[in-house]
């Protein structure tokens, strides 16, 4: 027996309007996701993922709809309204790209990423972000947080390293204690055999990604993704071109940072002049 093909939720964002607008063009006629990857050359699976919206369109992809549905540009239409919009549901789907991610390359501004961060780093953060929290509100978020940690020991990450602006060692949150187990942590990760964390002091002055915050992910199959991040909402980037235009940037401005073993000397400087 045939599995039953996964529900489409049109209504929740254009990239799942294009989903579901490509499913049903392609069985009005007639066509199986087999057939339509022999008229637009993309695999069966990756069609299977773009109409279910787990996967953005690439775009080269519109076009050849158009093309083979007859179908004047629809399609187009919809792709530049969906490569723009912030998904309702990207903050979810970047912890899917995450958790199966095998190389993830982050820039951390002003505070320290969430996979390198400890319990009490964590619980300090979210207790200033919203200090009229309810306190088993704020376990929770820290509960979450440290869950995600465990990609760093899973076998399929292969890879992972971080830019930390000098911001990001100095802003303190919690007690000194705090900051103080945080930065130790940091130190323990400039050179593993998986992690690779480097700072980008002051002194260098300003950068590409200065003020903002990056996540740069690849996965098993070779899929692309940037994330960026501001204070409340999120962009998850999934096309080509934008994607290889952050990588770019990140490249640059990790080549511009300390080496792992200078970094692990700078985070252990400013140890020293935390208060006791």
């Amino acid at each position: 027996m045939a599995a039953r093909p996964r529900e489409l939720t049109p209504d929740r964002s254009a990239r799942h309007l294009f989903g579901a607008k490509m499913r049903s063009h392609r069985m009005r006629a007639g066509m199986s996701l087999e057939a339509l990857n022999d008229v637009v050359n993309i695999s069966r699976s990756h069609l299977a993922r773009i109409e279910t919206a787990q996967a953005m369109p690439p775009p080269d992809l519109p076009p050849r709809l158009d093309a083979a549905f007859g179908t004047d540009g629809i399609f187009q239409e919809l792709y530049r309204i969906a490569a723009r919009e912030i998904h309702p549901d990207q903050f979810k789907r970047r912890m899917e790209l995450e958790a199966r991610a095998q190389v993830i390359g982050e820039y951390g501004g002003q505070i320290v990423p969430g996979i390198l961060q400890t319990e009490g780093y964590a619980r300090a953060q979210f207790k200033q972000a919203n200090p009229w929290a309810p306190e088993d509100r704020i376990e929770e978020l820290v509960t979450a947080r440290l869950s995600r940690q465990s990609v760093l020991a899973s076998e399929t990450l292969l890879d992972y390293s971080a830019v930390l602006d000098e911001a990001a060692l100095r802003r303190g949150f919690g007690e000194p204690e705090v900051m103080r187990a945080q930065l130790t942590h940091l130190a323990k990760l400039t050179l593993t055999q998986k992690t690779m964390v480097q700072v980008i002091p002051f002194a260098l002055g300003g950068h590409p990604l200065a003020g903002g915050t990056l996540t740069m992910m690849t996965s098993e199959s070779g899929t692309r993704v940037a994330y960026e991040e501001s204070i409340t909402t999120g962009t998850l980037n999934e096309d080509l071109e934008s994607v290889i235009e952050r990588q770019r940037v990140y490249d640059l401005v990790r080549a511009s940072a300390l080496s792992p073993a200078d970094s692990a000397a700078f985070i252990r400087s400013v140890m020293e002049v935390l208060p006791t």
